[in-house]
């Protein structure tokens, strides 16, 4: 990594650190508690693991922008930012138990960082669902963290490039046909759901982009 790389990683994380202080202190309380800095470096080291392409740093920091963006519709937006803050904390691609190894992380660590009991186990709930990416009716929480997590579907067809093309590398392992097929899959899976999102901001600003970038997506795969 050269000099200017390592300094704009080194400001990044800068700032998702200040973002984690401020959603962990508001979701604990206040009080006498543990010091958060730790927490964010071991979370941090996390995202930064050699194996990851899509999922960085840059994907966790979009995706706290976008629960930003709809913290409105959500019941408990702090509880949702600690969940995007763990919801890929384990990420293995050749593992299919990430989201339940992400999810035990958050019911160790957040009760030692002096987060209350129920929002612990409402952030390990979130994580959890996104495996599926489907919150039931009402649950306002699991709409804006699956949202929030899906909208790089709605990216330009430059940044959805950028994101298969990174899927893709963190599935290296995998033959081209096998991965072909599999991701071929998984995309025909996203088409086949009533909605993408389910927030109105995210079914308003996101579902028509997201739906017209996953069909050129398979349509490329067919080839």
């Amino acid at each position: 990594m050269d000099d200017t790389a390592q300094g704009n990683r080194s400001t990044d994380d800068a700032a998702l650190r200040v973002r984690w202080r401020d959603s962990l202190t508001a979701a604990r309380g206040g009080g006498q508690a543990p010091d958060p800095l730790p927490y964010a470096d071991n979370l941090l080291a996390r995202w930064a693991e050699p194996q990851r392409r899509y999922h960085t740093t840059a994907h966790l920091t979009a995706v706290l922008d976008r629960v930003d963006t709809l913290a409105g519709h959500a019941a408990d937006a702090d509880a949702v930012r600690l969940a995007a803050w763990f919801h890929d904390a384990v990420y293995r691609p050749d593992r299919t138990e990430n989201e339940e190894r992400s999810a035990a992380l958050a019911e160790r660590a957040l009760p030692e960082a002096g987060v209350p009991a129920a929002i612990t186990a409402e952030v390990a709930r979130l994580v959890r669902l996104t495996v599926s990416h489907d919150p039931a009716d009402g649950d306002t929480n699991g709409e804006v963290l699956c949202d929030a997590d899906l909208a790089i579907l709605a990216a330009s067809p430059k940044g959805y490039a950028q994101y298969a093309a990174q899927v893709r590398e963190e599935y290296g392992f995998v033959p081209d046909d096998a991965f072909r097929e599999g991701r071929a899959a998984v995309l025909r899976q996203l088409l086949e759901l009533p909605r993408l999102f389910r927030t109105p901001h995210g079914t308003a600003e996101w579902e028509p982009k997201a739906r017209h970038n996953l069909l050129t997506e398979l349509e490329l795969l067919a080839h």
